[in-house]
């Protein structure tokens, strides 16, 4: 018990960019060491996101990542869910947002990282999903805010 109270939670967030019923999606890189992630997922296809910044809101952080990892200005993002994401090493709460209104075209700004940027339907999406966007994508397309598993 002493263990697991020295253990933090983390807060991160996945953005959801949808043009013409298609998804961004980028794959992280290979290289464990390089798609560093406390939960794991290297060579996994994953939204624009990242971790909250200390007095940061969630829209500025949406915003702020978005910019950095693939040159895309939102114009208006909002919160649509909220999940746990837990692995043995790791726990974080993951809010998932989206946007529609942005201004840009998707580049790899953050190559060590994402190697690339591409757009997939909907309802035909890439695999292996980085599990956290993967339930951001769950929510969205079952209209649920927040769903246990």
């Amino acid at each position: 018990m002493q263990e697991k109270m020295k253990e933090k939670v983390g807060v991160g967030f996945g953005v959801m960019l949808l043009k013409d019923n298609k998804v961004l999606l980028g794959k992280r890189h290979e290289d464990p060491e390089k798609a560093s992630s406390l939960l794991k997922g290297a060579g996994a296809w994953t939204m624009p996101g990242g971790k909250l910044d200390f007095g940061e809101t969630f829209e500025e952080g949406a915003i702020r990542e978005t910019l950095e990892e693939t040159g895309i200005k939102l114009n208006k993002v909002e919160v649509i869910c909220v999940n746990q994401d837990i692995i043995e090493s790791a726990h974080f709460i993951t809010i998932g947002l989206f946007s529609d209104d942005f201004e840009g075209e998707p580049q790899a700004l953050e190559p060590d990282e994402i190697t690339e940027w591409q757009w997939f339907d909907l309802n035909n999406l890439p695999t292996p999903l980085y599990f956290p966007s993967e339930k951001v994508l769950r929510n969205y397309k079952q209209e649920k805010f927040y769903i246990l598993k």
